[in-house]
Order: C-alpha cells, then structure tokens, then sequence
C-alpha cells in the first residue's frame, strides 16, 4: 500500500504547488511609490487693506491700499533659500506709483527655531521732487515757497536679521533687527528692532475650519544724522500694534490697533507730509485701527 500511496501523494504536491504560488501572489499587498517633497516651491499672495501702515506711519495717507507678492524658495535640508518681489499701493509725497520691494534671503530651522538673514530693496518708481522751480521739480508749495521739499529719490536698501520660536503648538515668539545705512537715501543710518508675541487660540474655540489667534508687536526705530537738505534731525520712536486675526483655509482678516511715541511735529519732520506744509504737524504716526483681508499659499498647497 505505502508504494502506491506515495507516487499519488508526489503528484498531488506538484499541482497543489503552482496554485499557492499563484495565491500568494495575488494577495501580496502592492508597494505604493510615495514620491518625494519637491525642493522647490512658489509662494505667492495678495492682501487689501485699509491703510498701509509701516512701521507705526501711514504710507497711504491714511487710505485703504492693495498689494501683492510672489516669492520662489528652495529647500535643501535645513535651509531655504528665497527671492521675491511684492507691490503695494502708496500715497507719498513724491508721489511715486507704488513701493516695490526687491528682497532675498536664506532661512534656518532647528528644531522650534527659525532664523532668517536676507536684504530687501524698496524700489519707489516715478517719484516727483516737489516745491520747487528748477527743471527737475514738478510742483509749488501751497503757501507759495519755492524751495525743495522732498528728494529727488527715495529708494533705499536694508538687510535683516529675524529669529521665530513656535514655543508649543499656541505660543510663537519673535525677535528681528533691520538696518539701513542710508534711510529712504536721505544719509540719515535707520536702525530697526523689536519682538513679537502670536498666541493660537485651540482649533476648538471656532468651529473646525476657523482659525484664530492674537499678536502683538513692540520695536524702536534708531535714526543717524540726515544730510544738509534737512533742516531738522529725524526723531527715534517706539511703535507698537495689538490685534486678533481670523484664518479660514488660504484667507487671513487681520484687525489691529497701531500707535507710536511721535508727536504730530515729529511725525512731519520724519514723513514730509504734504498736508502738513502750513501746520507743521502730521496724523500719519498716531492710532489707527487697520483691517487687512490677505490670502496666502504656495504652489505644492494647491496641487
């Protein structure tokens, strides 16, 4: 019996052998390709407001603005390098169409930290010298002197440095410095310095897809001594702002209370005021209260 059992037994196993095979390769479970982050990414935005305020002065007459910006970013390990070009409407007293700002940078993180060193331009095209009679002048003054009161030109450059600390998942604090060694070209060095405080709300507090949080700022403005054209020194002054914001998906609303230390004297010397020619004196750097709508995301968000 054993002989005959076992060349059935043989034959059995050598057709049961190719349908496990076949089973088991069904039933292995495919290997999803996951394909890696890009290095590189595009962030772009755009932001209406009610004034433009900056640095705690009004640079839109106290006026409501619009802007934008587009800021390509390469990542390599820790690092990010950066360029971009942004535009937001102004009403200066050179009149120029707009403040363009030309600016690059390399960013850091470690860990909770971030750091940031960059250089932006402020590119202010077609400005216009104004009150006085040579040929380079456009305007008279109101009061009928004929003398210059604004340069010819504004356009300046800074570099920066700005370190961010997300504490824990509701707390982000921030401290940054900018320096200039010819302020809006007037020969004046402005030095720039501050910190931030941002607290997240829990994603409870609003429903699931609204976001909100509250910040505030506190900086000094240091200034040199300007060149012969100025009749009076630039003042240093404290700036301050307090607001709560309001996120859903790529669109922020920001409200936010600005205020400085300048008295509406200094705030004309530093500004040149047009409004401020026969008075001497200047609103652009007292309270305010900014609304700001500004959406904001990047090229691998919206793939």
């Amino acid at each position: 019996m054993l002989t005959k059992v076992a060349p059935l037994a043989v034959a059995a196993a050598l057709f049961a052998a190719p349908a496990s095979a076949a089973d088991l390769y069904v039933k292995a479970p495919k290997v999803a390709v996951v394909e890696a982050p890009s290095q590189f990414d595009i962030a772009f935005g755009a932001l209406v407001q009610s004034d433009y305020n900056f640095r705690g002065i009004s640079q839109s007459d106290r006026g409501a603005g619009v802007g934008a910006y587009f800021e390509p970013r390469y990542k390599f390990g820790n690092f990010e390098a950066y360029v971009g070009i942004g535009g937001l409407s102004t009403a200066l007293p050179t009149q120029p169409t707009a403040e363009i700002d030309l600016y690059g940078g390399l960013r850091y993180t470690w860990g909770a930290l971030t750091f940031d060193v960059g250089g932006i331009y402020y590119y202010y095209p077609r400005e216009k010298q104004q009150f006085c009679i040579d040929a380079g002048c456009t305007g008279v003054s109101s009061n009928g002197a004929f003398a210059p009161f604004t340069l010819r030109d504004t356009d300046f450059a800074e570099v920066y440095g700005k370190v961010n600390w997300t504490v824990n998942d509701w707390l982000g604090l921030g401290a940054y410095v900018y320096h200039s060694p010819d302020w809006l070209n007037t020969g004046a060095s402005g030095t720039y310095a501050g910190g931030t405080v941002k607290i997240t709300a829990p994603s409870t507090f609003l429903p699931s897809s609204i976001g909100t949080y509250v910040s505030a700022e506190v900086a000094h403005y240091w200034f040199g001594t300007p060149s012969a054209f100025f009749t009076l020194p630039f003042v240093d002054y404290t700036y301050w702002n307090a607001g709560i914001g309001f996120t859903y998906k790529a669109l922020t609303l920001d409200l936010r209370y600005h205020d400085t230390d300048l008295s509406r004297g200094e705030c004309f010397a530093l500004t040149g005021d047009p409004r401020g020619v026969v008075s001497g004196q200047s609103r652009w750097c007292g309270q305010s209260f900014v609304a700001k709508l500004s959406v904001d995301t990047t090229l691998s968000a919206i793939k």
